[in-house]
């Protein structure tokens, strides 16, 4: 319902911002500059996440704007050690997707991808059309998942249960080990240009 899928996105939220605000109070001691520089970051974002607060779904090209901002917060807090390549297919960017739902997958191939780790990552956000679908992978070069079962944390669990909401049996959401090494997450839909009305979901 709709209420149900406002409370997912309001738990997202917080989740984020939480998480951005730790990052900037660790870097204040050193780096007042770069500190500065995110908190200005994060205030856009989150212009941004108030313009849309009532909207469940944006256009990809939206939803990317919002990413590459967030992104910029990463690089910010890693440096040269952040390498993030974007494979967008132009003929995605006017498709119909959840809002908010790059950020978690991004923020998760960050801390699993680079963590702790001293070695430089490599983060690829990507995006195709295929039989009336959306797909959307964002893949990273980390330690991947070993084989073990992954555990889903609050950024991806809720984006599993918005996509659940908004799509029932027509959504797909997988995080396993990429062939290449590491993790990717990869979410599909139905493709629908934002200004086609999305169909109702079967259960």
């Amino acid at each position: 319902t709709e209420a149900q899928l406002q409370v997912l996105k309001m738990e997202l939220q917080p989740h984020f911002l939480f998480n951005t605000l730790h990052s900037i109070s660790a870097l204040m001691y050193r780096d007042v500059r770069a500190a500065n520089a995110m908190l200005v970051l994060l205030a856009d974002m989150l212009r941004r996440a108030l313009d849309t607060a009532r909207a469940q779904e944006v256009t990809l090209a939206e939803e990317l704007e919002t990413l590459r901002i967030y992104v910029e917060i990463e690089q910010i807090r890693f440096g040269d050690r952040l390498e993030v390549v974007w494979n967008i297919d132009p003929d995605t960017l006017p498709g119909r997707v959840p809002h908010m739902t790059l950020q978690p997958l991004f923020e998760n191939a960050v801390r699993h991808g680079l963590g702790d780790s001293a070695e430089p990552g490599r983060i690829e956000v990507a995006s195709r059309c295929a039989d009336g679908r959306l797909y959307l992978t964002v893949r990273d070069n980390g330690r991947g998942l070993g084989g073990a079962t992954p555990q889903l944390g609050i950024g991806l669990s809720n984006t599993g249960e918005r996509l659940a909401q908004l799509y029932g049996g027509a959504h797909e959401f997988k995080l396993e080990d990429s062939p290449g090494g590491g993790a990717v997450v990869s979410i599909s839909f139905p493709y629908v240009p934002m200004r086609q009305e999305r169909a109702t979901p079967r259960q």
